[in-house]
């Protein structure tokens, strides 16, 4: 009988259970693709829209483009605002990962000076729209540019942008009239146009960039570009081009503005020269002056702080917010406002024993020259600038009728058309006083204001302004500093002048001319060596503003005071008299006489204005103001 054996496999099993498996894992792979299935399917059909919006702004990006700021020239086209090509380093904070350790590893690379970094921060933080780049720094350089470069990988959110930048080549002389482009910041960004300024990181902060920033800056355009994951550009998918802002030509003309503020001289002081029957103003100078470029990118802390504290103030401007006591320069409006009043004529005269007093009052008002000029008209008293005189023609019309005239020439409120930042001035008047001090006006302060001290303040600009005015028999235009905005022009006779000043007589225009005349020309005009050689008819007149108050009894003597305790020299003209094409107003702080240091200076925009090829060099006119200075006389 066989023996059995046993087996230790069993097929049959062994294929049931096979089966079985296989089963189930063709089961699995069944229930997970219809799943993987089902999702792409929900994904691509009941989520398309969704998805589909998703992935294009993933890979579609807008762009703002910002526009090409207009550039400036001066009335001969002489280019005195550029934009130069440069390189912005720009953050959008949304697409940085961790904005301390990007910021920590930025300052490493540009190797930001210690005094940098705390501004360059808050520029980081500064409040922008989401999506907005915020800009952290101008006018990178070739190094700087090439170490972004390498670490770009490290610095999502992070470019480096191609930029136009405003760029001044005549800076420092014309820093006030121009003013200058900073960049924008938060309180600015809440009332801009957030279409319009897209992309746009500066904005005019003063002078002409500031008043015309809307003609200048103009639109704003953007284009639809395709990027990487990494996001950069690929390629661009669509554009809307910017439209750039208009060129804007002014009134000024670029050489007698170097000339005047070369004639200044790095004194404390201001030049305004303006076309009498247009308002066109040619210069308007104010020294010291600064740099204004270093404003476009962002001074540094130390130069801030060093013009801020320089007490020569380069930042102020004189030429339209210092305030200064005219002095004698107003004696020719204060004769127009007697003939008018019928206070005085022309022949009217008065003695001048060298000073004035108030009826029953002992104080003695005294004139320049202390034993006075005898027997004194009209004419006479403005060629030799009698104080006497105005005393009594102060006293006969009185505070109320003062102020009145003298605020049909402009004096005490703003005069010009686009001078950003043009400051009043000052004509006191009664209720002024009784508003400011609570206290009432008294016979002694219309003295004073007769002869243009006191409480009186005018500006640079409202004196060039009236003198004007008063070279076109009473006809006031306003000053302006636009030409032209793009191809259109400015028009001459702008809108709110003031009402003409007329007199009962024409020839009366003629009587106080002719003593503006004699000031330079005359025998005892106080200028008279100012107007030695001149070839043209020039009527002007001198003033000293007094920087502090003299006793009755005394006496100023310029050599005893301190440089700043000096009095400042003025001096306003016109020319030529019989058809004025020009007309300044000079004002040099602690120079002493206006006669003198001022005078020159006028006599020189004149010249240059009138004679071009002519006219004496800055230099020339330096040597004989210096051996003039000497020989200081009169006021």
């Amino acid at each position: 009988m066989p023996q059995r054996r046993d087996t230790l496999k069993n097929p049959e099993q062994e294929l049931r259970i096979f089966r079985v498996r296989a089963l189930l894992a063709v089961l699995v792979v069944i229930v997970l693709t219809s799943l993987l299935v089902g999702r792409l399917g929900y994904l691509q059909i009941v989520q398309h829209d969704l998805y589909s919006t998703r992935s294009e702004k993933n890979r579609v990006r807008v762009e703002p483009l910002p526009p090409n700021r207009g550039l400036i020239y001066d009335r001969n086209g002489v280019l005195l605002a550029e934009n130069r090509p440069t390189y912005n380093l720009t953050l959008v904070r949304e697409r940085v990962d961790d904005l301390d350790d990007t910021l920590a590893l930025l300052v490493d690379l540009l190797e930001l000076p210690e005094e940098e970094i705390e501004a360059f921060q808050v520029r980081s933080r500064q409040r922008q729209r989401p999506f907005q780049p915020a800009l952290l720094m101008s006018d990178l350089s070739e190094e700087q540019i090439a170490r972004l470069a390498v670490n770009r990988h490290r610095l999502p959110g992070v470019e480096v942008e191609a930029q136009l930048l405003r760029y001044y080549p005549n800076a420092e002389v014309m820093a006030h009239a121009l003013g200058y482009v900073g960049r924008i910041n938060a309180e600015e960004l809440q009332d801009l146009d957030p279409g319009r300024y897209a992309g746009t990181h500066f904005i005019g902060k003063t002078g002409v960039e500031r008043f015309y920033e809307t003609e200048l800056h103009g639109e704003a355009g953007l284009r639809k570009v395709e990027t990487n994951a990494r996001g950069r550009v690929l390629r661009e998918l669509g554009r809307t081009d910017p439209v750039p802002g208009a060129n804007l030509t002014l009134t000024l003309d670029r050489s007698l503005q170097m000339l005047a503020y070369e004639l200044l001289d790095g004194r404390r002081g201001s030049i305004v020269a303006i076309v009498p029957n247009t308002g066109e103003i040619l210069a308007m100078v104010s020294t010291p002056g600064f740099d204004s470029n270093q404003f476009v990118t962002g001074i540094d802390v130390a130069s801030y702080r060093a013009l801020q504290e320089d007490i020569d103030l380069p930042l102020f401007n004189r030429a339209i917010r210092g305030h200064y006591p005219p002095g004698s320069t107003i004696k020719p409006f204060l004769a127009l406002a007697g003939l008018v009043e019928g206070v005085i004529t022309p022949d009217s005269t008065i003695n001048d024993p060298g000073f004035y007093q108030l009826p029953n009052d002992s104080r003695r008002y005294r004139n320049w020259l202390r034993w006075g000029h005898g027997r004194v008209d009209m004419e006479r008293s403005i060629a030799v600038s009698n104080n006497t005189y105005y005393y009594t023609l102060a006293h006969d019309l009185g505070i109320d009728k003062l102020h009145e005239r003298m605020t049909n020439f402009g004096f005490g409120q703003r005069v010009a058309h686009d001078v950003q930042g043009e400051s009043t001035g000052l004509m006191p008047s009664r209720d002024w006083k009784r508003a400011r001090f609570n206290q009432p006006w008294y016979p002694g302060e219309t003295l004073s204001v007769g002869i243009g001290q006191g409480y009186w303040q005018v500006t640079p600009l409202q004196l060039a302004s009236a003198t004007a005015a008063l070279a076109n028999r009473g006809h006031w235009v306003k000053p302006r500093l636009a030409l032209r905005i793009g191809e259109e022009p400015v028009p001459a006779e702008l809108p709110d002048t003031l009402p003409d000043i007329q007199l009962a007589n024409d020839n009366w225009w003629d009587r106080v001319y002719s003593g503006m005349e004699k000031v330079l020309s005359g025998s005892e005009g106080t200028a008279r060596r100012t107007g030695v050689g001149l070839e043209y008819r020039m009527g002007g007149k001198s003033g000293t503003a007094q920087v502090f108050s003299l006793g009755q009894d005394q006496r100023y003597n310029a050599e005893e005071l301190e440089e700043r305790l000096r009095d400042h020299a003025l001096f306003m003209a016109f020319a030529p008299i019989e058809e004025p094409k020009i007309a300044v107003s000079v004002i040099v702080e602690n120079a002493g006489g206006g006669s003198t240091h001022a005078a020159h200076l006028a006599r020189a925009m004149t010249d240059a204005w009138l004679l071009e090829d002519e006219a004496p060099e800055a230099e020339e006119v330096k040597e004989v103001l210096e051996e003039d200075t000497a020989n200081v006389e009169g006021n």
